[in-house]
């Protein structure tokens, strides 16, 4: 189950987060900005997540494709979703948490094209290439690459 985090509870996760703790949980929230959880499934009858975070990724809305932080954080908004951190508690849990936000995401049309700013290491670069996305560009510091939602 995917579940938008309030203020308080992005303030407990970003602790974990490998690529960007440095970003302040303000920004992670400000305007349509959303950091999402995937959660276990085990009460989804009762369309509750339970207490287990299996992943939690960090979606910034922009006019433009960012090419760096400073970028991203001084974009406008607009309509392209920017994954750009995204990290897992258990195998498999990151894929599936890139793959259902595009979908959540597109469904709901709050966005209609889906990008990364990841870092420029070969861990990031298998990461999205064996999920399904394309290489759109390499930066200085980072790297795009682009997800279709399906």
């Amino acid at each position: 189950m995917i579940k938008e985090l309030t203020q308080i509870e992005v303030d407990s996760v970003i602790k974990d987060d490998p690529v960007r703790p440095h970003i302040p949980s303000q920004f992670r929230t400000l305007g349509n900005n959303t950091v999402y959880a995937l959660y276990e499934d085990k009460y989804a009858e009762f369309d509750e997540p339970s207490d287990d975070i299996r992943a939690v990724i960090c979606v910034a809305y922009t006019n433009k494709i960012p090419t760096n932080e400073q970028e991203l954080q001084s974009f406008p908004s607009g309509d392209i979703a920017v994954f750009y951190t995204v990290w897992s508690y258990s195998a498999g849990a990151g894929r599936e948490i890139v793959n259902a936000v595009a979908l959540t995401l597109k469904d709901t049309e709050k966005a209609n094209k889906f990008v990364t700013l990841s870092p420029l290491t070969k861990m990031a670069h298998r990461f999205h290439i064996s999920n399904g996305a394309e290489l759109l560009a390499k930066h200085d510091t980072c790297q795009n690459f682009e997800y279709v939602a399906k």
